[in-house]
Order: structure tokens, then sequence, then C-alpha cells
């Protein structure tokens, strides 16, 4: 029960990121807090020794400490940062390499989908939050293919299991 309830919150809020992302190009704070705290509360709840879900939590710090770097040299946006880090929390180093490979695919999609898009269609004809998306001067919405990422990855997180999958 506890972990159809960590996933369900889990995929809701990078679901809500993405989302608001689209939007307004903008990853709500209280996203990323949420993703970090829930994640011990559940953990532990499922058995999680307590040194491992500290080893969680410090390397969630320490891909918060790398996409502060890449904000500063203007890859990604401080949104994107901080909810990498916080899904990097619930992979810890088990599930990393899934969900950041998924999410460099889908961002490099997304991305080339995007550029083109804002080569080939006319800004105006579409509604306002498409319109937006489609100014080149604007960024990418970096937190679809960060949903992506992490969706793909479930089946990979530590302590969780996606209840679709058979025992």
């Amino acid at each position: 029960m506890f972990e159809m309830i960590a996933l369900a919150a889990f995929a809701g809020l990078v679901l809500y990121a993405a989302l608001s992302d689209v939007a307004r190009l903008i990853i709500p704070n209280w996203v990323s807090i949420a993703l970090a705290v829930i994640f011990p509360v559940f953990a532990l709840i499922m058995g999680a020794p307590p040194i491992a879900v500290g080893l969680h939590v410090v390397f969630g710090f320490g891909i918060l400490a790398i996409g502060f770097v890449l904000f500063q040299f203007n890859i990604i946006g401080g949104g994107d940062a901080k909810l990498l880090a916080a899904v990097s929390i619930w992979t810890g180093m088990t599930a990393f390499a899934p969900f950041i490979l998924w999410t460099a695919i889908a961002g490099g999609v997304m991305a080339l989908t995007l550029l083109t898009a804002r080569q080939l269609i006319p800004i105006g004809t579409y509604p306002a939050f498409v319109d937006h998306l489609l100014k080149k001067q604007n960024g990418i919405p970096y937190g679809v293919a960060i949903m992506i990422g992490a969706l793909m990855a479930i089946p990979s997180l530590p302590y969780l299991s996606s209840p679709l999958t058979l025992p």
C-alpha cells in the first residue's frame, strides 16, 4: 500500500513539474522540496536502512552541486538542477544510470524538435503557452525530459518497485 502511494507521489510530482515547465518555463521549488522530503519517509517505512537513506540524500546533494555548476554555465535552468537532484535522491546510485540516460535521450529529442519547430512554425497561431515555447529567446522545458527519465527509471528504483511488475 505504501509503495503505491510513494510511486503515485513520485510520478505525480514529476508530471506536475513537467507540465509547469511546459506552461511557464518554471519548475516550482516546492515540487523539488516535496520529492526530496517524501523519499526518506517512504523509504524508511518500506524498511530501508537509515544509512542507505542518508546516502541517497548525500547523492542528491552531489547532483545538486553538479546541477548548479551546469546552471552557472547556462546549460540548464535552476529549476531543472533542483528537480534533477530531487529525483536523484529517489534513484540513488543504483537507478541513476537509467534515469540520466533516458533524461538525456528525451532531452536531446525534445531540444531538436523544439529548435526545429521554432524555425518552421510561425508564432501567433497557437495557444499562448505554445507561442511562448516557440519564441527563440525562451529556454527549453527540460523538466519534460527529467520527467521521462524519472518515469522510465521507476522499475529500477531502490526500495520501491513498480506495482505493475510481477513478483
